[in-house]
């Protein structure tokens, strides 16, 4: 009697989705996705070894994206260009999102309920920012004697600061709705 057959050699399944990435797509592509992720000042032989491409390349098309407003570069410590997402290009395209999904009546009610919320979280904690109550929570810390009654936790705080970046994108959102009705207007 024969026993059971060998398996396979196990193929790793990163690499065979990287050869997949690097084969479907080209290395203007890649380097888009790749720094589309990078919001920390990054030199472009390491964004070149995420994207499967020379650095040569990289920079190519890392300078193209950043012509294109994509991209800001700065100058690292030693001199090298460090490239990372701009804001500007994630708030178009959060903004996008949104007018993909919600139309532009619903994002006004959105917008007045998120701006009830943050005028909710002013008065209840008297400041006016997740960062200052962060302060004066740290001030209590430091004087037991002022320490009040109920504090906020981590999780008001964190969803302050949601609420007001979810805001923030939300009129950025309506911002461009408005303009595009005036453009298509004019044309």
């Amino acid at each position: 009697m024969t026993g059971p057959a060998e398996p396979e050699p196990f193929e790793d399944i990163n690499q065979a989705v990287r050869e997949d990435w690097v084969a479907g797509t080209t290395p203007y592509e890649r380097v888009r996705e790749v720094v589309s992720r990078t919001y920390a000042p990054t030199d472009a032989d390491t964004l070149a070894d995420h994207a499967h491409t020379s650095p040569k390349t990289a920079r190519k098309h890392l300078n193209t994206l950043a012509d294109d407003g994509f991209v800001t570069t700065e100058t690292g410590a030693n001199g090298a260009t460090l490239y990372r997402r701009s804001a500007e290009s994630l708030v178009v395209e959060q903004a996008a999102d949104i007018l993909s999904e919600v139309s532009t009546e619903e994002l006004r009610d959105r917008i007045a309920e998120m701006r009830d919320q943050i005028g909710e979280f002013q008065q209840e904690y008297g400041v006016e920012s997740p960062e200052e109550l962060a302060v004066d929570q740290t001030n209590a810390l430091l004087d037991e004697s002022t320490r009040t009654g109920e504090e906020p936790d981590e999780e008001t705080i964190r969803e302050w600061k949601t609420t007001r970046r979810n805001l923030a994108f939300a009129n950025a959102a309506l911002s461009i709705a408005n303009a595009e009705k005036f453009v298509d207007m004019e044309s």
